[in-house]
């Protein structure tokens, strides 16, 4: 088992947006099984790799028992949106609603380089949007109503976890009108 240490809210490369994966060989499927490890021993539903600090657009899920990856994911939307409590191993033990698309459909490949097709509702939407957005350099509070972003940031401060450098959040620059991130 190779878990990792996850990378928390103010480390640079979380704000970081990641390469295109180019080389399908034994390093990326070694960063999948990494990723893998780590995301179930934390436990959570999904991390995408700036969460262990490497910059490249992979990223894992475990969700309704499913367990799998996607390298170089592009996204297409729903117009239906949810609101739902969402959470990030990079801001451990925080929850806050968040907006999402209620589907989407994820193309991408596998740690072969064969093509994938990910689609979802729910649950399972939600977390390929968020590590998606990870993937951008966008963490899920950059999404969050003003009034909870504040509420967010808060909470951080507060969080034993947390450093005392003041973090940095941004306007996400995905709008999630139904197209493709």
């Amino acid at each position: 088992m190779a878990v990792k240490p996850i990378r928390l809210f103010g480390d640079p490369v979380l704000r970081t947006p990641a390469e295109p994966v180019k080389d399908f060989d034994k390093e990326l499927r070694t960063l999948v099984k990494d990723l893998s490890d780590t995301m179930l021993e934390a436990p959570g539903v999904g991390l995408a790799a700036p969460q262990l600090g490497v910059g490249l657009r992979v990223f894992t899920y475990y969700v309704d028992e499913q367990l799998g990856h996607l390298v170089n994911p592009s996204l297409q939307l729903t117009e239906e949106q949810e609101e739902g409590d969402e959470g990030c191993l990079s801001l451990p033990g925080l929850v806050f609603p968040a907006k999402r698309a209620l589907g989407v459909v994820a193309k991408g490949f596998n740690m072969y380089g064969e093509p994938v097709v990910l689609e979802g509702t729910h649950l399972l939407a939600r977390c390929v949007q968020h590590e998606t957005d990870h993937l951008d350099g966008v963490i899920f509070i950059d999404r969050l109503d003003p009034e909870q972003r504040k509420a967010a940031m808060k909470a951080i401060r507060e969080a034993e976890w947390f450093a005392d450098d003041a973090p940095v959040v941004k306007d996400s620059p995905h709008p999630t009108f139904g197209k493709a991130l």
